[in-house]
């Protein structure tokens, strides 16, 4: 439950933005375990990472300067998939980094990498397909966020072949209409 309660304060009152910050820019998120994370073998429960990367893609968002433009246009973000591997444990106390960056967009989606750290050793990668919706729920193309955020000209970068192999696979990636 505090983790919910920290994903409402990041994206209700977020964190100021980076004036330097750019699309391709990691932002890092600084967290600790906390005793509502953990399950019943004493380590964070899987479930919890996801809460996690939403406080992180919504400081992610912050740093960018994101939300009052998106605020401004009716625009809201929403997680089409995800996935995630684990590494390692995190137990009670332990602090932690979540370094989240986009690895580019198709007609659809934006895909995101976020990376979960303890003292410079990997504890867990997750990688989010990400759309945004409109407040009367229609879909907006990935392409005009990143427009709006005006921090980038040109197409997406080339995503990663096992990204754009599991968006096809889970079916999020854009697909041609025939």
């Amino acid at each position: 439950m505090t983790r919910m309660i920290q994903l409402a304060l990041a994206t209700t009152r977020p964190r100021a933005a980076l004036a330097d910050q750019g699309l391709f820019d990691p932002s890092v998120t600084r967290l600790r375990v906390r005793l509502g994370d953990l399950d019943f073998y004493r380590h964070v429960n899987n479930g919890v990472y996801l809460q996690m990367m939403d406080v992180a893609r919504s400081n992610f968002l912050a740093d960018l300067g994101a939300f009052p433009l998106l605020n401004a246009h009716g625009w809201y973000p929403v997680v089409a998939s995800s996935t995630i591997s684990y590494r390692r444990s995190l137990t009670l106390g332990q602090r932690f980094e979540i370094s989240t960056r986009l690895l580019g967009w198709d007609p659809r989606c934006a895909y995101l990498e976020q990376t979960f750290t303890r003292r410079g050793e990997h504890v867990a990668r997750g990688v989010i397909a990400g759309r945004f919706l409109a407040r009367d729920g229609a879909r907006v193309p990935a392409p005009d966020v990143i427009d709006l955020l005006g921090t980038h000209e040109g197409p997406s970068p080339e995503l990663p072949a096992e990204v754009q192999a599991w968006a096809e696979a889970v079916g999020v990636a854009h697909r041609e209409t025939a």
